[in-house]
């Protein structure tokens, strides 16, 4: 029972420091990317490119979360707040091809495929924004997503060198929200220790510049 006493005070200790640190880098990242977010269209600055996130397909037909992001990605571009969508997401498995699924629901839903562009590497969030940077070189974009998402990714974005602007994609009710809402606080802080070691993305591969020809293939 003493050993156990003993060993319950470091380890309460080492909880209690890594809350609060989950704590101080939300507060942080919040407050310094909470005015970057918007969620009417009409208060959306013009941009080059529109950067939409992947998020789940169900066979080849893209989830709500998706749905919704992709939407409100070519609201964007019809409104002429962009004129280029950079569509990201995981492409790692055949039976897992979100950029097929994205790529086709833009061009079925009006989008000029010249002015789409794919990132078949975006297996999370930094990875975009890395790659955005690095290989599609981009320096200002309008991120697409849920409101939940934006703060990690704004503040991703900016620490890498993209003037970065999120629109939220909210439209209704998700299931799973409020678990997708609590795992963010983790993932927040992870962001700034990726960003503080300059974590490289998995995969990098030739560059595809926005202000050159689109990458967009039919199959």
């Amino acid at each position: 029972m003493k050993k156990l006493k003993r060993l319950l005070k470091p380890l309460s200790l080492i909880i209690l420091v890594g809350l609060i640190t989950v704590i101080a880098t939300n507060y942080y990242i919040k407050s310094d990317t909470e005015k970057l977010i918007y969620t009417a269209e009409k208060d959306v600055p013009k941009t080059k490119i529109a950067i939409v996130f992947g998020a789940g397909i169900n066979g080849d037909k893209p989830s709500k979360y998706l749905k919704d992001r992709l939407d409100a990605g070519i609201s964007l571009y019809k409104n002429n707040k962009v004129n280029k969508i950079l569509l990201s997401g995981d492409n790692g498995r055949d039976e897992h091809d979100e950029l097929t699924v994205m790529k086709l629901y833009c061009f079925k839903n009006g989008v000029d495929t010249n002015k789409i562009y794919i990132d078949y590497a975006g297996f999370d969030s930094y990875s975009t924004m890395y790659r955005a940077k690095e290989i599609f070189n981009v320096d200002t974009a309008i991120l697409v997503s849920q409101k939940y998402h934006l703060n990690r990714c704004i503040y991703i974005g900016n620490k890498l060198g993209i003037k970065s602007y999120g629109f939220s994609a909210n439209n209704g009710i998700y299931r799973g929200y409020k678990y997708v809402s609590f795992r963010e606080y983790f993932a927040i802080t992870k962001s700034l220790i990726d960003v503080w070691r300059k974590r490289k993305p998995k995969y990098l591969g030739e560059p595809v510049d926005i202000n050159q020809a689109s990458n967009y293939t039919k199959k």
